[in-house]
């Protein structure tokens, strides 16, 4: 059974900046591709990135495009979400995913251990 934490979470004005970290343990980490998603009060869990197992090969969601960049330490069993010019739309809990097949992908369908969470909050 693998184990993910998040953390980096916090409040933040528009326009800021966060780096979210998801450290993983029970398993070895780069056997997985990894996605971070994100879901907001009142709304379904929505994808945000994804990256495979060697960290080669990132995939972002439409709405965070050239402002969020995922990437991967293998040797720290850590994923990140480098978070830019933050919206208040960007308002959500985000929940890192390690995947269930050997590609990374944007569906939720594909992560079968997922994180507690972590807020983030952007204020206006």
């Amino acid at each position: 059974q693998a184990q993910l934490v998040e953390s980096g979470g916090g409040l933040v004005q528009a326009g800021g900046s966060l780096r979210l970290s998801c450290v993983v343990s029970g398993r070895t980490f780069s056997n997985y591709p990894m996605g971070w998603f994100r879901q907001a009060p009142g709304k379904e869990r929505e994808s945000v990135a994804a990256i495979s197992l060697s960290g080669g090969d990132a995939y972002y969601a439409d709405s965070v495009k050239g402002r969020f960049t995922i990437s991967r330490d293998n040797a720290k069993n850590t994923l990140y979400l480098q978070m830019n010019s933050l919206k208040p739309d960007d308002t959500a809990v985000y929940y890192c995913a390690a995947g269930r097949t050997a590609y990374p992908s944007l569906s939720p369908d594909n992560y079968n251990y997922w994180g507690q969470g972590t807020q983030v909050t952007v204020s206006s």
